[in-house]
């Protein structure tokens, strides 16, 4: 079951985003997140008006979660967006990533968004996959712009139109 996040849900994203943060260079946060950032992070997103969702597994607990940002503050950017998608470990070639990312540009097209942008650390091939999958075009590689891990790391960006 696909829904919108709620705040009671923040410690399930934190516990599913931290391994991301503490273990790989997917993300390129270097501390920890708690459950109360999560919970303020879920509340300005959908105070702009943005969906952020959940999936529920068969087992109720959260599988994944996926949301969508502003892309740039400026007005003129105000029909574009970023988006993130994260899975809990044991949750990846389910489909539940594709089924968060389809209900989540669905809403985005309801919303009047045109432009749909996922920035992705390289190398993931699997995040790659997963957006070329649904239709997402790759615009830019910027070389060597995150250092994590003792290491330089390139961020490529796809977008999607979604008109």
């Amino acid at each position: 079951m696909i829904r919108d996040a709620r705040p009671g849900d923040g410690a399930a994203i934190a516990a599913i985003y931290n391994p991301y943060i503490t273990g790989t260079t997917i993300s390129f946060e270097e501390d920890a997140v708690t459950a109360d950032d999560m919970r303020g992070r879920i509340a300005a997103v959908q105070d702009g008006g943005l969906p952020w969702l959940v999936l529920e597994g068969a087992d109720g607990a959260i599988a994944g979660y996926a949301y969508a940002t502003k892309w740039r503050v400026r007005h003129a950017y105000r029909y574009s967006v970023e988006t993130s998608v994260y899975l809990a470990q044991g949750s990846e070639m389910k489909g539940y990533g594709t089924a968060l990312c389809q209900a989540l540009l669905e809403r985005l097209r309801a919303h009047g968004c045109h432009l749909a942008i996922a920035g992705i650390a390289l190398p993931n091939q699997a995040s790659v996959a997963l957006h070329e999958k649904l239709g997402y075009k790759k615009v830019a590689h910027f070389g060597e712009v995150g250092f994590k891990f003792g290491r330089w790391l390139d961020v490529g960006y796809w977008e999607l139109r979604l008109a």
